[in-house]
């Protein structure tokens, strides 16, 4: 099992959820962050608003996987994130000990789903 975490840009985010959806990977959760990366946070355009100050709006997808789905999760991040330009983001993957779930109880890669 791993833990998939990934930083991309916010008008990315349905294309990305779509190319998931299509790989049958629906467990997803979404969080609005803000951060800095290679931009160090240099002021720029986004949906005509400026975006000023050390931080930039940015999206971050947290999935849980089994080892099968690991390979067409990353694909699907990366095909739907990439624009070639600088502040793409970034996917990190991270070993998964356990997983429960709560209303059951069941553990490891069934709990996953």
């Amino acid at each position: 099992m791993k833990y998939i975490v990934a930083i991309i840009q916010p008008d990315r985010v349905d294309e990305v959820l779509k190319l998931l959806t299509d790989k049958e990977i629906h467990l997803v959760t979404v969080t609005n962050v803000l951060g800095r990366g290679r931009q160090k946070g240099i002021a720029e355009v986004y949906r005509s608003h400026k975006e000023a100050g050390s931080l930039l709006r940015k999206v971050k997808l947290e999935i849980a996987v089994n080892d099968a789905y690991v390979k067409p999760t990353i694909e699907a991040i990366t095909t739907g994130a990439r624009t070639g330009q600088v502040g793409d983001g970034k996917i990190f993957v991270l070993n998964l000990d356990d997983c429960i779930r709560i209303r059951t109880g069941e553990t490891g890669g069934v709990a996953i789903g």
